[in-house]
């Protein structure tokens, strides 16, 4: 098989997971005062990762805060819409396409270099 073709995942057991994060972010949009998870990369480096912002993002989306959650990390909205998906449509595996996960992580990753003006 290619390193380029798209495959399967087995996802059938990922519900308890998906409601986890449901829960969690859920919960975290009401916590007061909480000072979020610090990235090691950009802790140690000064430059963002690509998933810096995600929680706040999640956080942001669970307050109906659309705007707020795109202005973190667009990933997070994504997160919370699979989570969602996974949940409601319990499928048994979704296809997936390395080279689309790496497209999404550099897209991520500019968008982070962006915000943060390194770029």
């Amino acid at each position: 098989m290619s390193v380029l073709a798209v495959r399967r995942l087995e996802v059938g057991g990922m519900g308890p997971a998906a409601a986890a994060l449901l829960g969690l972010g859920a919960a975290l949009a009401v916590l007061p005062g909480h000072q979020g998870i610090p990235c090691p990369l950009r802790t140690a480096t000064g430059i963002p990762c690509p998933f810096c912002g995600t929680t706040t993002s999640v956080e942001e989306t669970f307050r109906l805060d659309p705007g707020g959650a795109l202005a973190a990390n667009p990933a997070g909205l994504a997160v919370v819409a699979a989570a969602a998906a996974l949940l409601a449509l319990r499928p048994a595996a979704v296809r997936i396409s390395p080279p689309a996960i790496l497209l999404a992580l550099a897209v991520m990753w500019i968008f982070e270099l962006v915000r943060f003006s390194i770029l």
